[in-house]
């Protein structure tokens, strides 16, 4: 996952996504009617790629809009079969019930009898084929739609299985995240017939009631592949684009549609995962809130890799409390990963992030660099003083992160192949890191237009497992000194950092990151607050947030959708 920012101050290093679909050929009538008032007048695909060369930011100068596979059946066919009898009466009936609305809200409508589970899910996939099909308004955000997801609604509205406040609640997963009943991709064609079980936070998800909505586009293998290529591209999904501005602000990566697809309300949550920015950047640019967890809180079984050393899945969502529900939902040891047995904190996330909080009892530290070169962050740090909280400004000490990216290396030769054997499905063309990059090889125009310059070097990397293990505890044990000296100021609860500037530092720190909406640049760019806190100090983050979501900063919801 890719460290992105443009701050000075930021550690650069490589880091770590639809088809544009006409409704002609739909049969389903309330399907046709969704986009029958469509603009008409837009560029071509060819016109607008032409335009995107222009573009100050060379990531954001595409070779590809809509996505060149073609796998034999409509993208949108499981969609349109779930949508029999609801129309646009109904989605307009329902809009203000459902937009904007964080799940304790949406639960109490429908413990009213306001709307139903049903209406729910359906309402979501409307809205999904309403702009993901339209060319003026496609994001590119969806992979795959489940098969079942009104099926499994009408069972919720017939049965009370769990009291979770997730139950009924339509989820997106990001497409490297293992799902029974749609193959998990990663982005790359290599792994477009990889069909699963559940990966264990999955599992979790439905065992608490969590309907499984879809899969989200992304980075293509999590935006550890090509080099300097753009945010939120994959084979399969195509370019993700950034619904506060089309072709004008990358999407953030590499969980850029589990960003994109809060903002433009497709779903009541989606989860991401990290290996250092992934959650932190797609959830700052799209003005959502994103939790990147300590490694070792939530479970990485059938997930695809890059690092079992720093990878992460993490709930996004609009607001602190949905983002609570998540995390719980997803919560629980497993024993296929081991790094969630040093996990022993209560599952109490909604309790303790809504619990009171005093604010003169909160102590944050300030990087002195942050407010003297961004006017958001200064002017924010503003409002937390006015508001009586206790800010102790500090000066970055100078850190070394030579071998971060022999770490991404090393793991992902071991840990790829690991995920083929144990979790992938059966007969796929590829086994290794090599295998893909020879797979690719045989047609780059279509399976890798950018190249693939991160796997090959990671094919290079001829580090012995003792050399790793020195570059690793050296790493981890110098990013928690950095953070650290910080903490040991003046109590500090946590750090406040912009976007993911210091993505790369807490991940070998392992230390848990919350991005909060913050507020937007003059040209509309989002930006966020990420708070910095301990291992294992999510509950406590989560307050932080919920707090600073009440006191400080309200998020707006993009022009448009």
């Amino acid at each position: 996952m890719k460290t992105l920012s443009k701050s000075k101050y930021a550690i650069r290093i490589p880091l770590f996504a639809i088809s544009f679909v006409l409704l002609s050929s739909c049969g389903n009538k309330s399907a046709r009617n969704i986009t029958d008032s469509r603009v008409s007048n837009y560029l071509s695909e060819s016109e607008i790629l032409e335009k995107s060369q222009s573009h100050d930011n060379p990531r954001m100068r595409y070779k590809v809009l809509s996505s060149r596979f073609k796998n034999g059946t409509s993208k949108w066919s499981n969609l349109i079969a779930q949508l029999e009898g609801f129309s646009e009466v109904e989605y307009q009936s329902a809009y203000s019930l459902i937009y904007n609305k964080d799940i304790p809200t949406i639960q109490k409508h429908i413990s009213k009898g306001l709307i139903t589970y049903e209406s729910l899910s359906k309402w979501y996939l409307y809205r999904i084929y309403k702009y993901e099909s339209n060319p003026s308004t496609a994001l590119n955000s969806i992979i795959s739609i489940m098969p079942d997801v009104v099926a499994q609604a009408k069972k919720k509205d017939r049965l009370k299985e769990s009291n979770h406040p997730i139950y009924g609640m339509p989820v997106l997963l990001k497409d490297n995240i293992n799902a029974q009943g749609t193959p998990t991709t990663a982005g790359a064609i290599a792994l477009s017939n990889n069909n699963t079980g559940d990966a264990t936070i999955v599992k979790n998800l439905k065992s608490a009631g969590a309907i499984i909505l879809g899969k989200a586009n992304l980075s293509e293998w999590a935006y550890y592949f090509c080099d300097g290529c753009p945010l939120g591209y994959s084979a399969v999904g195509g370019q993700t684009l950034n619904p506060y501005g089309r072709m004008v602000f990358e999407t953030g990566g590499s969980s850029a549609a589990s960003g994109t697809s809060m903002a433009a309300n497709y779903a009541t949550g989606a989860v991401g995962t990290e290996t250092a920015g992934s959650i932190l950047s797609p959830s700052s640019q799209n003005s959502v809130v994103g939790l990147k967890p300590t490694v070792g809180v939530l479970s990485r079984t059938g997930i695809v890799p890059i690092s079992s050393t720093l990878d992460t899945p993490g709930p996004m969502t609009r607001s602190v409390i949905d983002n609570c529900i998540l995390l719980s939902a997803m919560y629980g040891a497993d024993k296929d990963d081991r790094t969630t047995l040093l996990t022993t904190r209560k599952n109490d996330f909604v309790e303790k992030a809504t619990s009171n909080l005093d604010r003169k009892d909160i102590v944050l530290a300030a990087n002195r660099n942050y407010i003297e070169t961004d006017p958001l962050y200064s002017k924010t740090v503003e409002k937390l003083i006015n508001q009586g909280v206790k800010i102790i400004e500090f000066d970055p000490s100078e850190v070394d992160l030579s071998g971060f990216t022999t770490v991404l290396d090393y793991d992902m030769k071991i840990d790829l192949p690991h995920y083929f054997i144990n979790y992938g499905g059966n007969n796929l063309p590829v086994s290794s890191v090599s295998e893909v990059i020879t797979y690719n090889s045989e047609d780059m125009h279509l399976r890798a237009p950018y190249g693939q310059t991160l796997f090959e070097g990671s094919t290079e990397n001829e580090t012995s497992q003792s050399e790793m293990n020195d570059i690793k505890i050296r790493l981890e044990t110098d990013m928690r000194k950095y953070f650290d000296k910080v903490f040991e100021l003046d109590h500090v609860d946590a750090i406040l950092s912009i976007n993911n500037y210091d993505a790369a530092r807490s991940a070998m720190a392992k230390y848990p990151c919350l991005a909060m909406p913050m507020g937007y640049a003059e040209n509309g760019e989002p930006k966020s607050m990420t708070f910095i806190g301990k291992r294992f100090s999510e509950a406590s983050l989560l307050q932080l947030g919920h707090w600073f979501e009440q006191n400080i900063f309200i998020r707006s919801s993009p022009k448009g959708y």
